[in-house]
């Protein structure tokens, strides 16, 4: 593995759980793999799980590692041709790139969908660059369209926890106040439709997500319908997708946010969240300090979802 931009990327997902769960099990039995070796870490977002996780599970594999947050550490970037630089922004990407590529061995990038053109989003166009000009292999800590490593995560937890050889898993949209990427929900789908699952969707009307994601999943526009039988609920807000909404919040509809009364038409439902998660918004108090929470041994799971993807990548230096 060189790049690492989708779960897809995964391989056969037996071999991969297994190679995890190795992880898991031996955290520091790979050191010798990373010595000498630098892992950069761009980012364009603010992060906590994926700056931790990521910088652990490198520090577990013998690296060193660099951080760097655009914004605030580095010159302001331009990132489009042909522009006249007069203005804020005294360094170009495609210069910064390959001088960043220079000083590692392995790339991280996290760099969000901006909302401004949907085919510079879906296009990948930042991540895209880095994989195009540093001449290092890159992996995405979240970029416009999928979070990867969030879910290697969220699968590895579902593998862990679940009861049944097919459970239901259902991604239900809650309401949040700010526009959010669709990139968690994305991934998410696209992650279960490789996993032998019945998935179910649900979200109000207008929040319909890209039919090249969610894949065979079952789209169903009453949430309570959705619970219905559920052994995994996974709540996440995004924002629209569709024509001239794009990036838009149409609602805050409170009647969608998690709570006991909706869980317990679940078939004593686990309830997982990527986190950060605004509580009473997305999901009740009593619902994530319940014993079928499971969103801090999920995120625990990101040191592992990392630490495999970057042995994989190391491994093929």
């Amino acid at each position: 593995m060189r790049h690492f931009t989708s779960v897809k990327q995964l391989g056969d997902l037996k071999e991969a759980f297994a190679k995890a769960e190795y992880v898991k099990e031996n955290p520091f039995a790979d050191q010798e793999l990373g010595r000498n070796k630098t892992l950069l870490m761009l980012f364009f977002n603010s992060s906590l799980r994926t700056r931790l996780s990521t910088q652990k599970a490198a520090m577990n594999l013998g690296m060193n590692v660099i951080v760097l947050d655009v914004n605030q550490g580095a010159w302001k970037l331009e990132t489009e041709r042909g522009v006249i630089m007069d203005g804020d922004k005294p360094e170009h990407l495609l210069e910064a790139i390959p001088v960043m590529g220079c000083y590692c061995d392995i790339i991280g990038v996290r760099s969000f969908a901006r909302f401004e053109n949907k085919d510079d989003d879906y296009n990948e166009k930042i991540l895209n660059e880095f994989i195009q000009y540093s001449g290092r292999p890159v992996f995405s800590m979240e970029a416009a369209t999928r979070h990867p490593l969030q879910t290697f995560a969220d699968m590895i937890t579902i593998e862990e926890y679940r009861k049944k050889d097919r459970p239901k898993i259902v991604m239900t949209w809650a309401p949040h106040p700010k526009a959010l990427p669709q990139a968690v929900p994305n991934s998410f789908a696209e992650g279960m439709n490789l996993m032998d699952c019945e998935f179910v969707i649900t979200h109000p009307h207008g929040y319909e997500l890209d039919p090249a994601f969610t894949g065979n999943a079952r789209i169903e526009y009453d949430q309570d319908k959705a619970f219905e039988g559920a052994d995994f609920i996974y709540a996440k807000n995004w924002a629209a997708y569709s024509g001239e909404n794009y990036g838009k919040v149409l609602n805050m509809d409170r009647s969608w946010t998690v709570d006991s009364r909706k869980m317990a038409l679940t078939d004593n439902a686990y309830f997982m969240h990527c986190l950060p998660v605004r509580r009473n918004m997305i999901v009740t108090d009593e619902v994530i300090e319940s014993p079928q929470s499971i969103v801090i041994p999920e995120a625990a799971n990101r040191v592992v979802s990392a630490q495999t993807i970057i042995k994989e990548i190391l491994l093929s230096l």
